[in-house]
């Protein structure tokens, strides 16, 4: 068993690596062509990253409703290791109308290429390869930059008034595109807003957006807006333009409303009587100190990390050798596999741990000490582990709303302290299918409020449907009252794709989406690092 605790500490090397630098990527594509060839094609760009052989999903862009030829305005940051090849897939999907899922959408084609070949020449284009590895005639154009070091952001808002009408039988739908002028002339795409239907005097929902993305850090770097009046067939009417810069923006500040006339040039120049064709005005201008996840950590954060295990009948009687619980005296089943693996409990103060699933309890402690649940490290938790399971007579049904709940009371309790001292992951393994989907829908959407994650680890080779639809990377997740969450805070990781793998490349996977859902939480909340000390000191800001 020493063996499997070495493999746990070798997890944390990947954590510890030197990242040489942030990568930004933007995503354009062209030529696409419909299945459907009485309509263009909705796209959406999904990109993976390979590891130890597995590809998984780093992110994706927005739906482009009707578009043959998108360019996104999702960008993707992605960390770049120059010592490592980071092999990327980008798949293009065609999204059916009404459902951003990609279950019942219609893959268009895939590039594959390394993080280092796109770095080098900043432009990459490729054709996009259909099944079969044939290309056809559409191509995607990505195009990488290197972070500088300020990474705030700054949150804005816009209206319009009076805009002109470019609609026979109702009113514009539109929405704004903000452009960053490149050192070469070129434009990059920082923010597309959505479309406001039916109204000339629109008001757009807030957003936020890196310097870095926005300016490159140089707020005085000239930047292009453009309105355009949208048309279901893709071809939007071109309104108007103006020209700012982010030092022009930041005049809001200072509690003085500023606004641009919108021009349409050609209108300029062929009506004489001619003014505008709208002005936009800027309602809110805001920078935001965005604190790293390593921010949080090292001013004082806990990591509250609790513990689930499935205990139903599902997974066979511990003592036959079939039993996913079976202890063999040299090799570690599949769920100690799975706890040894992960390196949170490294990173946390405390390792609490309570089980699903018998008939009496849905989280008893797995030490059977409700007063002092509590484990002493990952050591701990297997001898709990393997010292209950002689005790027990596995049932059913398998509920996991209780014990996300259960954490959920704890986690709602350190919300109201309103400062960074606790932030709760609860980390379920199981075999398979839940029983209580529409309370666990429930619960997550309530916790999606909290300072706290879920990371579910599916064990076995059961049908994990339901799983994936928790993750929510297949379309927003909601209650079955409709409630959306209000973040994503779960992550859903298969066991059997690890199983030839690394204890790092599970690891790597079970952690990808906490340290991005820890920054959201607090940043959203506007909550700093508890006590940054001597640690922010030695960081250095842009001014």
């Amino acid at each position: 068993m020493s063996n499997i605790y070495e493999s746990a500490e070798a997890t944390l090397g990947f954590i510890s690596s030197p990242c040489l630098t942030k990568v930004e990527l933007r995503v354009a594509c062209r030529g696409i062509s419909d299945r459907d060839a009485l309509s263009k094609p909705d796209p959406c760009v999904v990109l993976k990253m390979q590891s130890h052989g597995q590809w998984f999903e780093v992110d994706r862009t927005e739906v482009i409703r009707s578009s043959s030829s998108p360019v996104f305005s999702k960008i993707f940051l992605v960390d770049y290791y120059f010592e490592e090849v980071q092999r990327l897939r980008f798949e293009l999907h065609d999204i059916s109308s009404g459902n951003n899922g990609l279950r019942d959408a219609d893959f268009l084609g895939a590039m594959e290429c390394t993080l280092g070949q796109i770095v080098s020449q900043r432009k990459l284009t490729k054709a996009l390869l259909k099944q079969g590895n044939t290309a056809g005639k559409s191509s995607i154009t990505v195009t990488a930059e290197e972070l500088s070091g300020n990474d705030d952001y700054v949150e804005l808002s816009f209206s319009a008034r009076k805009l002109d009408d470019k609609d026979f039988f109702s009113k514009s739908d539109p929405f704004l595109e903000i452009f960053r002028i490149n050192d070469d002339g070129t434009e990059s795409l920082v923010h597309r807003t959505e479309t406001v239907m039916n109204n000339l005097s629109p008001v757009w929902k807030s957003f936020k957006v890196s310097l870095n993305t926005l300016c490159s850090g140089d707020h005085d770097r000239e930047l292009k807006c453009t309105v355009w009046d949208w048309d279901s067939n893709g071809k939007h009417d071109f309104i108007g333009e103006f020209h700012t810069t982010f030092k022009e923006m930041r005049v809001e500040q200072e509690g003085k409303q500023i606004q641009w006339e919108c021009i349409n040039p050609k209108y300029q120049m062929k009506k004489k009587n001619y003014r505008n064709s709208g002005v936009v005005i800027l309602n809110h201008c805001k920078i935001i100190k965005m604190y790293s996840f390593l921010d949080y950590i090292m001013g004082g954060c806990q990591i509250q990390f609790t513990v689930a295990i499935d205990f139903t009948a599902s997974n066979g009687d511990p003592r036959n050798s079939c039993s996913l619980h079976y202890i063999h005296p040299y090799q570690p089943n599949e769920y100690l596999k799975a706890l040894v693996a992960n390196p949170l409990h490294q990173s946390s103060k405390k390792a609490l741990f309570f089980l699903p699933c018998l008939k009496v309890s849905h989280d008893f402690a797995v030490n059977f000490d409700e007063d002092n649940p509590e484990c002493a490290g990952i050591q701990g938790v297997v001898e709990a582990y393997q010292n209950c399971l002689p005790k027990i007579q596995l049932y059913g049904p398998t509920n996991i709303a209780p014990i996300i709940q259960k954490v959920a009371s704890s986690a709602s309790e350190e919300m109201h302290t309103k400062e960074a001292m606790e932030y709760f992951i609860l980390l379920i393994l199981t075999d398979g299918v839940i029983t209580d989907m529409a309370d666990t829908r429930e619960a997550i959407v309530h916790a999606s409020h909290l300072p706290m994650s879920v990371i579910i680890v599916g064990v076995g080779n059961a049908d994990f449907t339901d799983m994936q639809i928790l993750d929510g990377d297949d379309g927003i997740l909601r209650s079955p009252k409709g409630e959306p969450v209000l973040r994503d805070i779960v992550q859903f990781v298969p066991f059997k794709d690890f199983k030839h793998a690394s204890p790092a490349a599970l690891a790597k996977s079970v952690l990808a989406e906490v340290p991005n859902q820890v920054v959201d939480y607090y940043n959203a909340k506007g909550i700093k690092p508890k006590c940054m000390s001597d640690y922010e000191s030695t960081r250095t800001f842009s001014p």
